[in-house]
This record gives structure tokens, C-alpha cells and sequence, in this order.
């Protein structure tokens, strides 16, 4: 079977950038992979896809715009670093997309934003109604006012969420390797990569999952367990690596990279 072929077709695609990507371990802005990744992203968009954009990086940029050398850990620091780097974050990404004449917009979401009935509806209204309008959201946890009850945690989980909110047709994880491993690959250099995945629990039981980044808050357990939730509501998933944004329209062309997570629909296509 080949499940990959379906990729071309999908049309609503979330993609997930995280931190590691968008900032140096310093917390200052990866300009030129952030001007290259609004580059791909407004091509997809001029191709007739949909396209959200789930974006880490506010907490790292307001480090980095204040001179930090690392993520604090306090609570009150970090929301207070929040709100010093989203807005620093939206201004640059639309600085980058406006070269390509494309408007985006900020969507700040809590997990009770998701999760309570209401505002779920609301969420997902706004989220359908930008990009009917042709606007390109960008989304973020809104770490100003989350406390340990409503957080996300990670930007994987938040994806996640948004994914199966507006009931896209994939999620693209973006990473800092070329998908899920049998063992994290930046120690152990024989670590094979995982192709495909069809149920985590049987695929994945015997992965190394340990692993994760200096400036970021989500390894590689956090993106199965997000990947996971999508499959189970039959949103396809891809892990992958971003270091070049190019790698978005490779996977959408099909291309084996990556590891793909791959839903009981996408499956029975297949079958």
C-alpha cells in the first residue's frame, strides 16, 4: 500500500514549527529559516491550500529581546517573557509574509478555549472564518494568562488540538530531526528512522523516546502522543525535519520523509 500518495491531496494543513527551529540556543530569531519558512508556507497558500501555522518561539524570542541566556523556570517570569516576544514574533512573521502579500492574524488559545463547549465554537469559527477570508492564522498559547489547569504545556499538544478542532486533513510536525527514531539520533548515530507508523502502541514500542531541546519545552514524546490524538480522529501526521521549510512541499509531494502517522481513513484509502 502506499498511504504517501494521499499527502498531495490534502487540502486544510496545519503546520507546527517549533522552537528549536525558530531560535538559536540563545533565544535570538532564526531570521533567515524564518523569512524561507513564510516564503513556503505563502506558495502552499497560493496553491489553494489552507493553511495555520501553530508557532512556538514567543517565550525564546522575549529571551533573546532582553538579553537572557536561558528559559527562566518561574512562572511569572515566563508569562512576562510572553508577552514581550509575541509581539516581537507576529511582527516578524508578518514582515515576512507581507513580501508575499499575504495577511496573517494572531490567535492566542487556552486549553478550557478547546475544551469548554462555547468557546471551542468560537475558536473554531475564527480559526474557519480567517482562512475563508484568505488569511493565514498564526497560532500560540496564550502564556500571558495560563495557569497549570488551562496550559497546553507544549506547542505539540496545542497543534494537536487545533488539528482536530477545524477537522484538518494534516498536521506537520516540524522538528529538529528527520522524524521519530529508534533512539535519539543526535546521540546515538545508529538510530534508525521509523517510516511509518500505523497505531503508536504497537509501532513505537521498543523507541527510545528520551530527548529534547535546550530552548524548547516538547520532545519527541510529546509529538507521538500529539500525532497519536490526530490519528484517532483521523488526521494524518507527519514528523519532520525543518531545518529547511522546503521540506513542507516535499512532504505534500509525497516524498518518503519524515515519519508518517498514518490514519484509519488515509488506510482505507489505501486498502
Amino acid at each position: 500500500m502506499t498511504h504517501r500518495k494521499y499527502l498531495k491531496e490534502k487540502k486544510k494543513i496545519v503546520i507546527k514549527v517549533g522552537t528549536s527551529l525558530l531560535a538559536y540556543d540563545n533565544g535570538k530569531i532564526n531570521l533567515q529559516r524564518m523569512e524561507k519558512l513564510a516564503m513556503v508556507l505563502a506558495d502552499l497558500h497560493n496553491s489553494g491550500k489552507e493553511v495555520i501555522l501553530v508557532s512556538s518561539g514567543a517565550v525564546g524570542v522575549g529571551v533573546g529581546m532582553i538579553g537572557l541566556n536561558e528559559k527562566p523556570t518561574e512562572l511569572v517570569m515566563k508569562q512576562a517573557l510572553a508577552a514581550i516576544g509575541q509581539a516581537g514574533l507576529i511582527r516578524l512573521y508578518q514582515k515576512f509574509f507581507d513580501e508575499y502579500n499575504k495577511t496573517v492574524a494572531q490567535v492566542l488559545l487556552t486549553r478550557d478555549g478547546i475544551e469548554k463547549s462555547k468557546q471551542r465554537k468560537n475558536a473554531r469559527n475564527t480559526l474557519n472564518q480567517l482562512t475563508e477570508m484568505g488569511i493565514i492564522p498564526v497560532v500560540n498559547e496564550n502564556d500571558t494568562v495560563i495557569t497549570d489547569e488551562i496550559e497546553f504545556g507544549d506547542n505539540d499538544t496545542l497543534s494537536a488540538a487545533v488539528a482536530t478542532l477545524i477537522h484538518a486533513d494534516l498536521l506537520l510536525i516540524l522538528t529538529d530531526t528527520d522524524g521519530v527514531f529508534t533512539a535519539d539520533p543526535h546521540i546515538h548515530h545508529s538510530a534508525q528512522k521509523v517510516n511509518k507508523v500505523m497505531k503508536a502502541s504497537d509501532d513505537l514500542k521498543d523507541v527510545d523516546l528520551n530527548g529534547s531541546s535546550k530552548m524548547g519545552s516538547g520532545g519527541m514524546v510529546s509529538k507521538i502522543a500529539a500525532a497519536e490524538l490526530c490519528r484517532e480522529h483521523n488526521v494524518d501526521v507527519v514528523i519532520a525535519n525543518g531545518k529547511d521549510p522546503a521540506t513542507i512541499l516535499e512532504v505534500l509531494a509525497g516524498k518518503d520523509l519524515g515519519t508518517f502517522f498514518v490514519s484509519d481513513a488515509t488506510n482505507h484509502l489505501a486498502g
